[in-house]
């Protein structure tokens, strides 16, 4: 079996294979539905292949119905409306193809589907304090989830949870549930081959932030830690190739397998870098692997006292020159530049106007900002942002 095909069940059904998404509808029988909902973003209903992919679907399923109102950031009322379009429609189970977008935007349109009540329940910080484990979700008979990932970064595809903005307080939330688990993903690396060098630069970049915050996340999962320092190595392997050459199945392939295995990752949890990128994402509508891209050697040079020790096992399975933080930090930032990374925020026109606010939202979000290496207050995390502003790497003083 060569590595452009596989299939792992872990728990959920996984399948890597070149065209594989034409299975979709097989997945659907296995799962006992006969009246998918697909859900897309305009971006992706628009590209040449989503016709083709959308009518080999309606081969089996002649009344196949397309929901795309959905922005580049997710929205809590985005994922009612869907939600209402899935029960006026009396659909059985979601087909989401996109990047995180679409992938979110299922999941919260799945949860809503059942009960709009269920978006603010199922909140993060509300869940984990009810729902200690997976086996204490009360059951909530979930549409099932059939996901086609177009993007290789963000990891939704194999996570339970979602982030969607809360258009009233310009926050994004995260919303989590035990059934929102896809029931399978189809990772086909046709579908990403057209993927823009500036798109693959940024969602690949997104699935290294997640990988890289995993290993530095202070919990005790020795099993995501693993994981994550495989999904570093095939990341630091693939996304060049990728970047330079899109057209390289292979490399697709690498970089769609890595982003799985960043949601695997991340049950470790995340870190600061989320926690600044997830308000200014909400409140600024910037592309959350830019800002993942630009904040990551910032935020590790302010964690620098908490994670020599992962850095150095770093080093080593990357077989950097050097050894340590500043040989992890120096390939980090060799890589952004390849990939045409800007090295501030002002690039994305961010100002430091916001800091004080973004500093305060970080902290707020607990579900980044509890597992950082180390924990910082509001006023670091604004001047971490001011420096990533400013471009000035050397302003950041380890805390």
């Amino acid at each position: 079996m060569s590595e452009q095909t596989a299939y792992w069940g872990y728990p959920t059904n996984i399948l890597l294979a070149s065209g594989c998404s034409a299975e979709a509808v097989t997945w659907c029988g296995k799962a006992g539905r006969k009246r998918p909902l697909v859900v897309t973003d305009p971006g992706v209903r628009a590209l040449p292949w989503f016709e083709k992919l959308t009518t080999t679907l309606r081969a089996g399923y002649p009344d196949l119905v397309i929901f795309s109102e959905i922005h580049a950031n997710p929205s809590l009322d985005e994922a009612r409306t869907g939600a209402k379009f899935f029960r006026d429609g009396d659909h059985d189970s979601i087909i989401a193809i996109g990047g995180g977008s679409a992938i979110d935007a299922a999941k919260g349109i799945a949860l809503a589907s059942q009960n709009p009540d269920y978006l603010e329940q199922f909140e993060w910080s509300q869940a984990m304090a009810q729902y200690p484990t997976l086996a204490d979700y009360p059951k909530a008979d979930l549409p099932p989830l059939i996901v086609i990932p177009t993007t290789a970064g963000t990891g939704s595809e194999l996570s339970r949870e979602a982030v969607l903005v809360d258009s009233d307080l310009h926050i994004k939330k995260v919303i989590t549930h035990a059934e929102l688990l896809a029931f399978c993903v189809l990772l086909d690396p046709d579908l990403t081959v057209g993927l823009p060098p500036c798109l693959t630069a940024m969602t690949g970049m997104d699935a290294l932030v997640h990988h890289i915050e995993a290993l530095c996340s202070p919990l005790f999962h020795p099993m995501s830690e693993g994981i994550a320092l495989e999904g570093i190595r095939l990341i630091a392997r693939h996304l060049p190739k990728a970047f330079t050459d899109g057209s390289n199945l292979t490399a697709r392939s690498g970089m769609l397998t890595a982003s799985a295995m960043a949601a695997v990752a991340f049950q470790k949890g995340l870190g600061g870098v989320h926690a600044l990128a997830h308000p200014i994402g909400a409140r600024f509508g910037t592309h959350h692997g830019l800002l993942n891209a630009i904040l990551l050697p910032y935020v590790l040079r302010a964690n620098r006292n908490a994670i020599e020790p992962q850095m150095n096992r770093l080093a080593r399975i990357l077989d950097l020159d050097g050894t340590g933080f500043d040989a992890v930090e120096s390939w980090i930032l060799s890589l952004r530049r390849n990939l045409h990374v800007p090295h501030d925020l002002h690039a994305a026109s961010l100002t430091e106007d916001a800091a004080e606010w973004v500093g305060q939202q970080a902290v707020a979000d607990i579900s980044s900002s509890e597992t950082n290496a180390l924990p910082l207050n509001a006023e670091q995390y604004a001047a971490i942002y001011r420096a990533a502003v400013r471009g000035r790497l050397e302003d950041v003083t380890p805390f």
